[in-house]
């Protein structure tokens, strides 16, 4: 099979020739791998045995200076302040008006450039699943827009409100995305989008608050990448298992990333609740394994998942993260995908 076939069994809840390999990492991890290995990045993607590649539309924005002590702006305006996009210095839209709420100065769709996205994704089609759309994490802009102890407020006491910032948020969001799809869904197979609903401890609302307020926005985007044929797959980290039965209401294809260690997140119950609904997408755990461990634990644990995961497709196998951080051992990752292809051949069973 090649990737994209591997890929979109899985997707199908069957079994492909073995379970299809997944791998996100921070750019600190990915220098370091490279320089670890001397390989640069698509021989280190193949050497890791990635079955996805993914496309993205580049920021085109009017640029203009940041102001003193901030260190990167989202395209919602708001400036940030230390490591990676660092926290926001603001809250823009906090005390504000339903009024102005609206007459914020929202972002253009047509700020990201989607030219050269199709040759992109076109250059892998045949070989790997090929990932596109924007990440889309309508939540954490909420967030960032509101102020989290206001946005909860709001859910209360000015649901109207906090449905405008949304639908806003989501506006930009979904025309940037049908804009990708316009010029390149043909070479695209999943719509990857991201929004981190749970904690170590469980979901950051109430299911009724998800279905009131979120939900309709995830199933929006779900949508409108169906519309363009292609699967639709989730980035949550977190405790989120009190959810997942709304997500697939909402007709979502696959979840990344599974955290194990969560509450509420224990694989086996989650294979046997939900295994046959929705494509789980990780699962293998970066927070202790991946860091604390040695090849030869990381080997054992990966096996370990495989084994609960693995039976009857619907399952990727990677690190319980899309950003595998720099202090992880490069050993420890390379145990992982050798034993993802060692352990996750599907025709084992029948041999043994």
């Amino acid at each position: 099979m090649t990737s994209r076939e591997r890929v979109l069994t899985a997707f199908a809840h069957a079994e492909p020739d073995r379970v299809p390999c997944w791998c996100g990492a921070s750019d600190e991890f990915w220098a370091k791998a490279k320089r670890r290995l001397q390989l640069e990045d698509e021989p280190l993607r193949v050497r890791l045995g990635d079955d996805f590649r993914r496309v993205f539309a580049r920021d085109a924005r009017p640029q203009r200076p940041l102001s003193s002590g901030a260190t990167c702006r989202s395209i919602f305006g708001i400036e940030r302040h230390g490591l990676g996009y660092g926290q926001p210095l603001s809250h823009p839209l906090q005390g504000a008006t339903l009024k102005q709420v609206h007459d914020y100065s929202w972002p253009d769709p047509k700020w990201m450039d989607v030219s050269r996205i199709r040759d992109e994704a076109l250059a892998w089609k045949e070989h790997y699943a090929i990932l596109g759309g924007d990440w889309s994490p309508f939540w954490h802009d909420a967030i960032d827009l509101l102020n989290m102890e206001n946005l909860y407020l709001a859910a209360y006491d000015q649901p109207e409100l906090l449905d405008a910032v949304l639908q806003h948020v989501v506006d930009y969001y979904a025309a940037v995305s049908q804009r990708i799809f316009d010029a390149a869904g043909d070479a695209i197979d999943i719509f990857f989008i991201g929004n981190d609903f749970g904690s170590q401890t469980g979901p950051l609302m109430s299911a009724a608050m998800f279905r009131r307020f979120f939900l309709p926005h995830v199933k929006r985007l779900i949508d409108l990448g169906h519309r363009y044929q292609l699967k639709v797959m989730l980035h949550c980290c977190g405790g989120y298992q009190p959810l997942i039965p709304a997500m697939i209401e909402a007709g979502l294809d696959g979840l990344h990333a599974v955290q194990p260690g969560c509450t509420g997140m224990d694989l086996a119950r989650l294979k046997a609740d939900f295994g046959k609904k929705i494509l789980f997408n990780g699962a293998i755990d970066s927070q202790h394994i991946l860091i604390d461990g040695t090849p030869s634990s990381v080997r054992e644990g990966t096996r370990k998942v495989l084994e609960i995961m693995m039976p009857g497709g619907g399952y990727a196998a990677g690190a319980s993260h899309d950003w595998i951080l720099e202090e992880t051992p490069v050993e420890n990752v390379l145990a992982m995908f050798d034993a993802i292809r060692e352990f996750g051949v599907y025709n084992m069973r029948q041999r043994s």
